[in-house]
């Protein structure tokens, strides 16, 4: 784990502990994804710098967890109430969203797929599939929050994380 990652996860504590870390369900949408993509981004990295078989298995496992549930949920709450606005601008957004997450999910079955975790086939579709997450990542918080931040109140959107954290409860990874 890299040495950001853990004091991130320190801060984090410390910030609930001493009370100025909103409950979950009262956080705004945008923070609880923000939230999501810095951990996938950490795993896909450590991904990168893994060197053993056991290491690799375990941390592909843990994308999935984190990225599976992730996508299906943003689809379904954030992406859907942007494709449903008068905006055509915004509907492009949801739309390459969906699309982008389609190519990571495919890409993520592949690296799933592949036996040997130490191969370079291995690595280099694990390159990839940081490659697709961190591009998504950087239009999705651009663009689509902008969406967001535009259409949606901060109420709207804190109501949208409660729906969005039980969508993404409801997912099974296999």
């Amino acid at each position: 784990m890299r040495i950001k990652s853990v004091i991130k996860d320190a801060g984090k504590v410390l910030m609930k502990v001493a009370g100025s870390e909103p409950d979950a369900t009262e956080r705004d949408l945008l923070h609880t994804l923000k939230m999501e993509h810095d951990e996938v981004k950490d795993l896909l990295h450590d991904l990168q710098e893994a060197q053993t078989a056991v290491q690799r298995r375990a941390l592909v496992k843990k994308i999935k967890l984190a990225l599976v549930p992730h996508t299906k949920a943003e689809e379904k709450i954030l992406y859907a109430a942007i494709i449903a606005l008068g905006d055509k601008d915004a509907q492009v957004d949801g739309h390459e969203g969906y699309l982008e997450h389609e190519c990571a999910a495919r890409t993520l079955q592949h690296l799933g797929a592949i036996s040997n975790v130490t191969s370079s086939e291995h690595k280099a579709a694990s390159k990839v599939l940081k490659e697709l997450v961190e591009h998504h990542i950087r239009e999705e918080e651009n663009n689509v929050w902008g969406d967001a931040k535009k259409h949606f109140s901060d109420e709207d959107r804190v109501v949208m994380n409660r729906h969005y954290l039980a969508a993404k409860a409801r997912v099974k990874v296999s």
